[in-house]
Formats: C-alpha cells, sequence, structure tokens
C-alpha cells in the first residue's frame, strides 16, 4: 500500500499555536526581567507557570496582551504578532486602539479583583460588551445571569463588591472576563489573594474552563491544580525557563536541581 497522498488527499493542515513566544526579553530600566522565553501553548491546553517570586512569570503573562511592551523577540497569540505589525524585515507598533482591539480575544484575571466598586457584580460583568462591543444592555445582563450562574454566583447578582467574599469577588472577575467570549484566558495567581478555604471554589470555576476546551495560561502556587488540570508546565526562574514537561512528570521527577529545590519548599 502506497503512503503517498492520493489526489484526492489533502494533508493535515498544521495546528498554529494559541501562544507562540520567540526569544522574548523585558526589561525595567537595567533590570533584565525576561532574558529569552521560547514556549509555545496549543489551542484549548492549559499551560501552567510556576516559579519563585522575581522570576517573570507574571511579566511574561503581561507581555501576552501587550500590558507590558517586549524590548526584543517575538510574541503570537492565534498566529498574529502581539502588540506590533511586520512589513517586510521591520516591527511597527500597533496603535492603542488596535491593541485595544486585539486585547478584546484576550481574558485576564489578576491576583485582585478589580472590581468597579459602585457595580453590582451582573453591572461588572455587563459592562465590558455594551461599552466595548456595543451589545444591548438587555442582551449583556441575560449573558451575565448565566455567566455568573456558571461561577455559583446566580443568587449574588444584585450584590456590591464590598457584599462579596474574596472568592467570590474573583469568580465575578472570571465571569467578566468570559463575558468577552475571549479564545485565550490569563490567570495570574488568581487564588494568592484569598483565604486557603476560599480557594477551592475558584480553582473549581478553571476546572470547569478547562474541561470546557478554553485555553489557559495560569501563573500559579496550587501544584495540586496544575497536576490535576495542567496539560503543561514550565518551571521559570531569574528571567529563563528552567524545566518544562507534562506537570505530573515536572512535578514527581524534576531533572534540574533548581527546579528540585524549588519544589522542595512549595509541595
Amino acid at each position: 500500500m502506497s503512503d503517498k497522498l492520493s489526489k484526492n488527499d489533502t494533508p493535515p493542515k498544521a495546528v498554529v499555536p494559541m501562544v507562540k513566544s520567540e526569544g522574548v526579553h523585558k526589561s525595567f530600566g537595567a533590570v533584565e526581567v525576561l532574558k529569552g522565553i521560547d514556549l509555545e501553548v496549543k489551542p484549548g491546553e492549559v499551560f501552567c507557570l510556576i516559579g519563585p517570586s522575581g522570576s517573570g512569570k507574571s511579566t511574561f503573562l503581561r507581555c501576552i496582551n501587550h500590558l507590558e511592551k517586549v524590548n526584543a523577540g517575538r510574541l503570537y497569540v492565534d498566529g498574529e504578532l502581539v502588540g506590533y505589525r511586520q512589513k517586510g524585515d521591520k516591527l511597527y507598533e500597533l496603535r492603542d486602539s488596535e491593541v485595544a482591539l486585539k486585547r478584546r480575544d484576550i481574558g485576564m484575571v489578576f491576583q485582585r479583583f478589580n472590581l468597579f466598586p459602585h457595580m453590582t457584580a451582573a453591572e461588572n460583568v455587563a459592562e465590558a460588551p455594551v461599552q466595548v462591543k456595543g451589545v444591548s444592555k438587555r442582551a449583556a445582563q441575560e449573558q451575565a445571569m448565566q455567566l455568573l450562574e456558571r461561577v455559583g454566583l446566580g443568587d449574588k447578582a444584585g450584590n456590591y463588591p464590598s457584599q462579596l467574599s474574596g472568592g467570590q469577588q474573583q469568580r465575578v472577575a472570571i465571569a467578566r472576563a468570559l463575558a468577552m467570549e475571549p479564545k485565550l484566558m490569563l490567570f495570574d495567581e488568581p487564588t494568592s489573594a484569598l483565604d486557603p478555604e476560599l480557594v477551592g471554589d475558584v480553582l473549581d470555576v478553571m476546572r470547569d474552563l478547562a474541561e470546557s476546551g478554553m485555553t489557559m495560561v495560569v501563573v500559579t502556587h496550587e501544584m495540586g491544580f496544575a497536576r490535576e488540570v495542567g496539560d503543561s508546565l514550565v518551571f521559570m526562574d531569574g528571567g529563563v525557563v528552567v524545566e518544562s514537561g507534562h506537570p505530573r512528570d515536572v512535578l514527581t521527577n524534576p531533572r534540574h536541581e533548581r527546579t528540585q529545590s524549588f519544589l522542595s519548599k512549595v509541595l
């Protein structure tokens, strides 16, 4: 039997990475925070970043949606350059309005919830679709209720942030990010500011998102979540990728001495 393709066969289409980083560098003044990051995140993948404070994890996450501008290298989201347009051999920075347009496709959940204190949970979730995408208020409110139900807060729609626990506020923040129907979700240590007993509810929502096929890049200290839910894991230290692989392999049998030292203190 011939291995050659017949005229009617088409070769499988190459999968475009949802995130691709090529030699990304980032400095703040004289301090080089990222020293050449190379990695890929596949569509539908849960990609976890771990490492000590100051290793560059959160900075890299902020570079993905151009909240921080890279100094060298290239970042792509779904095949498109982040923050720049290429013409010939030169890169031209996009205007703020163009960056904002592309950023609509990327949801981000921060350590702090950043909810509008004068708006109810439902109003917080409905605000961006109305203001940014021109969705009608009625449609946005209906969607907000559905998303709050999804994160287990349907009964808290009329509550203001001050009336919600930290874990509940973070789940509202996740619902708010989902309201923009992103193709990529970034989580910057979403449970680090929470009391331990509130962490589980937020992680449950993130598990549900992962099961639904959402592409997620998660900076986390929750090793159990990384092991159970993650598809890939990267250990960063000193602005470089020290080790990467399947979460269970890296967490159970780390090869690099620095990874071993870090995990011995957190596991």
